[in-house]
C-alpha cells in the first residue's frame, strides 16, 4: 500500500510537499481500517490496493485543489475518517475535526490518530445538524468538508453553517453532479455562499474521475439553519 500511495502521490505532484512518512503513515492507516472492518462496517472497499487508491489517493487529490496549511478544518460526515484524516497525515499544520453520529466509528478514530501519533486532531459524536448550534463551531471553519453520498442540497445546509466568511465548503462529488448543482442554486445563496469552481482529477492509477465542488462563504449563515433532520430531508431546501 505504502508504494501505490507514494507514487500516487508523485503522479500527483504533492510528494515532496508532504511530510517523508505520510506514505508510511496512511499505509498504516489503510490496514488498520481493514482490520477493523473484519468486525465493524467502515468501508466496502477490501482490497488493500483500492484502499490505498479510491481512499487515500481520492483524499489527497484535495491538496491541488485547495491550501491546507495552518487552517482549521471540519469534516462532516467523516465515518471512516475521509478525507479529514488523510488530510491530517498529509497536512500536519491542518488543525482537523472530525465529526460523526455514530459513536463506534468516533471512538475507532479517536484510537487511530493516537496510534498514528497525530496531533491537533479531535473527534466528535455528534449530528451535524445539532452541533451546528453549538459554541465554537457556527461560522468558525475555514474549510469544511463532505464526503457522504447525499445530495448537495442536504450537504449545504448541514455543512456551510460551520465555515467561516471567506472559508469554503468543500463537497466530494461525482462528475455527473450537474443537476444536482443546479438545483442546489437556491440552497447556496441562501445560505451565505456561492459557487467558486468546479474541479475535476483523476485518481492516479485508476480511469476514476472525481469532481470537488467549492463552495466560498460570502456572508453569515442566516438564523435557522440548519432546520432539524426530519425537516431537510422532507423539504430540501
Amino acid at each position: 500500500m505504502r508504494d501505490i500511495i507514494a507514487a500516487g502521490l508523485a503522479d500527483l505532484g504533492l510528494l515532496d510537499r508532504v511530510p517523508e512518512q505520510a506514505p508510511s503513515q496512511l499505509a498504516e492507516y489503510g490496514h488498520l481500517l481493514l482490520e477493523k472492518n473484519q468486525v465493524m462496517n467502515l468501508t466496502a472497499i477490501t482490497d488493500p490496493v483500492k484502499v490505498a487508491q479510491l481512499h487515500m489517493l481520492d483524499c489527497a487529490a484535495l491538496l491541488t485543489c485547495a491550501d491546507f496549511q495552518n487552517r482549521a478544518l471540519l469534516d462532516v460526515g467523516t465515518g471512516a475518517g475521509f478525507p479529514g484524516l488523510p488530510l491530517k497525515i498529509l497536512v500536519p499544520s491542518l488543525q482537523v475535526t472530525l465529526l460523526d453520529s455514530l459513536n463506534k466509528r468516533v471512538d475507532w478514530l479517536a484510537q487511530v490518530s493516537a496510534q498514528l501519533s497525530l496531533t491537533g486532531i479531535r473527534v466528535i459524536h455528534a449530528r451535524a445538524e445539532e452541533q451546528a448550534l453549538e459554541k465554537g463551531f457556527r461560522d468558525s471553519f475555514d474549510l469544511v468538508t463532505a464526503r457522504a453520498v447525499a445530495e448537495l442540497r442536504l450537504l449545504c445546509e448541514l455543512c456551510l453553517p460551520y465555515v467561516k466568511v471567506g472559508g469554503a465548503f468543500l463537497a466530494m462529488k461525482s462528475v455527473d453532479c450537474g443537476r444536482e448543482l443546479e438545483e442546489a442554486a437556491h440552497c447556496i445563496k441562501l445560505l451565505g455562499a456561492r459557487l467558486e469552481e468546479c474541479r475535476d482529477y483523476t485518481i492516479p492509477g485508476t480511469d476514476v474521475i472525481h469532481r470537488l465542488v467549492v463552495l466560498r462563504k460570502v456572508a453569515p449563515t442566516l438564523k435557522g439553519y440548519p432546520r432539524r433532520w426530519a425537516k431537510i430531508q422532507k423539504a430540501p431546501l
